[in-house]
């Protein structure tokens, strides 16, 4: 596995390096919305009982916020390495496929959870729990949800030829399944078709069991949702892993 390990680094050199871009301002974005939408709806607005909306906004901008991360990290760096031509540099050592994937989905997790990590913890002024009810909620669906978005970054880098594909790719696939899945609501606000369509989105699964370990409360049984992230988590990986071993628009 030493060339996993060579690439892992070269993957956590290439955001650490540029961390203000890659770290600093997706907090700095999460922050804004924290103060624009607590501000407005907080006097107005309480999904749960006895749980305030801020509270209830923090664990939701914080998944948003890996998720989109864990997605750019490893669909921007295979995209660059495609355009500017050093994807070969990538593809004439003896890696397997598997340390390829391997090194690109952890980076992309790493980064998600330092992000999430980041916006936590400039939300702590804003609602500051006074313990976690369910801590291994927290963890599972974090890790779910950089490793799923992660994967898929990585399908959207092969797939992709050009900036713009990507660009489509995130702009009509990833934004509206993390900005509808519960971000800003609770899907019981809607109606009932929308709520219904919403059960649809495996984003909204990972949002609520997250939230679920904040406040105590979930719009969905977590036990479901975790089961239905993994599935989606093993599907993913499953044709990231065919593509990389087939060549698909890397080695053919």
């Amino acid at each position: 596995m030493s060339g996993f390990t060579a690439l892992f680094h070269k993957e956590m050199l290439r955001f650490w390096k540029v961390a203000v871009q890659t770290v600093v301002a997706p907090v700095v974005t999460a922050l804004l919305y924290l103060l624009i939408f607590s501000h407005v709806l907080e006097a107005h607005v309480e999904v749960y009982p006895g749980v305030s909306y801020t509270a209830f906004l923090v664990p939701g901008l914080v998944m948003m916020s890996m998720l989109q991360n864990a997605f750019s990290n490893s669909s921007s760096s295979l995209i660059q390495s495609k355009m500017q031509g050093n994807i070969v540099f990538v593809l004439l050592p003896p890696l397997s496929y598997m340390e390829f994937f391997l090194a690109y989905l952890w980076a992309a997790v790493i980064r998600g959870l330092v992000v999430g990590l980041g916006v936590w913890a400039v939300t702590l002024g804003f609602a500051s729990p006074q313990h976690l009810p369910h801590p291994g909620w927290l963890l599972a669906n974090a890790l779910l949800a950089c490793g799923m978005l992660g994967a898929l970054g990585i399908v959207a880098g092969i797939w992709a030829e050009k900036y713009d594909q990507l660009a489509a790719f995130q702009n009509f696939l990833i934004l509206p399944l993390t900005f509808l899945s519960g971000v800003f609501y609770s899907i019981h606000s809607l109606p009932p078709f929308w709520e219904a369509v919403s059960h649809f989105n495996p984003v909204f699964y990972l949002i609520d069991g997250f939230r679920y370990a904040f406040v105590g409360h979930s719009d969905a049984d977590p036990w479901f949702g975790l089961l239905v992230s993994t599935g989606c988590f093993v599907a993913i990986s499953a044709l990231t892993l065919i593509l990389l071993r087939s060549g698909y628009k890397l080695r053919h």
